[in-house]
């Protein structure tokens, strides 16, 4: 299997890397020949080219990851589908939900894979608080918090906190839950400086009267990654910040202390894991966990919160 990686910046060289380690990368695309320096210092034997004509018209690749800023992810994957390529796109799939559909529907008729880098549907420990709820172990789901921050000094030109952070927290909520929202309830917004929105807050209704909240901002220098799920008899607290022990259980006892349970998952890497689905997918004709369906449904959510502050 041969696979192509179209942009090697601050996310696509963990894909360089990891498709690399695999053995199947081939060739590595960007516009910017520093980046494609370090990718031919570091990989020995590997292409490079700055040519988008260059891949796509390559008929021994299998499939091609996108890993390009969001506003250049529906034209490429659909050039790259077109041609008959298996697709891997980052979040999000794209910056509207015609384009995603759209997507969608050339991959349906091409039989070819079209999966989207929601990567927290891969995190080992996401999976397991997905088998913890299932289980009924916290009891009734009541209240869902997602708190995504990080600190971007420069404001992006072509999205803003929502588009970039959002499809994180969706996916997971979605995921974890194993169903959809029934409502945007309410969006608020700030915008810092000019009219790049880099603060957000959203409420969601989920069914069976499950409220659910994000937090997403670009202003904190403070990395956090906190998702908190209260359930009738114990809460989930799952970390990403930390290096270990990210998901605990707590639950009060009669006596009003805490008790902490600390559940064991697996260390594998969650974007070794993403790639590697990726590969399987193609391999054996299977649907991705992130699909286009599930891309496309994060993009609607993400464009309800959009149209909130219009």
């Amino acid at each position: 299997m041969k696979i192509a990686v179209i942009g090697t910046g601050s996310w696509g060289k963990n894909l360089v890397r990891n498709f690399y380690e695999l053995g199947v990368l081939k060739i590595v695309c960007d516009l910017e020949e520093d980046n494609l320096t370090k990718a031919r210092e570091r990989y020995p034997n590997l292409l490079t080219t700055s040519s988008l004509k260059d891949v796509i018209d390559d008929k021994e690749i299998d499939g091609i990851v996108i890993a390009t800023p969001a506003h250049t992810h529906y034209e490429i994957a659909k050039q790259s589908l077109e041609a008959g390529h298996n697709v891997y796109v980052e979040k999000p799939l794209a910056q509207n939900v015609t384009e995603a559909k759209e997507l969608h529907a050339i991959a349906e008729n091409k039989n070819l894979t079209l999966m989207v880098g929601h990567l927290l549907l891969y995190h080992p420990a996401v999976n397991k608080l997905k088998q913890i709820i299932a289980s009924g172990d916290l009891g009734t789901v009541r209240y869902v918090n997602s708190d995504r921050r990080n600190f971007t000094a420069n404001h992006r030109k072509h999205s803003n906190v929502m588009w970039d952070l959002a499809p994180h927290d969706f996916s997971m909520m979605c995921y974890i839950l194993n169903t959809e929202p029934e409502k945007i309830v309410n969006v608020r917004t700030w915008a810092s400086s000019g009219d790049s929105i880099d603060v957000a807050h959203i409420d969601i209704l989920f069914p069976n009267n499950i409220g659910g909240h994000i937090h997403n901002s670009w202003l904190d220098p403070q990395k956090q990654a906190l998702l908190t799920v209260n359930g009738s008899r114990k809460t989930a607290v799952l970390n990403d910040t930390f290096k270990e022990n990210k998901l605990e259980i707590y639950s009060r006892q009669e006596d009003g202390s805490l008790t902490v349970e600390k559940p064991v998952y697996s260390n594998d890497e969650p974007l070794r894991l993403e790639c590697r689905h990726f590969l399987d997918c193609i391999e054996h004709k299977r649907k991705p966990t992130s699909d286009s369906v599930n891309g496309y449904q994060v993009v609607k959510y993400v464009e309800t919160c959009q149209n909130f502050i219009h």
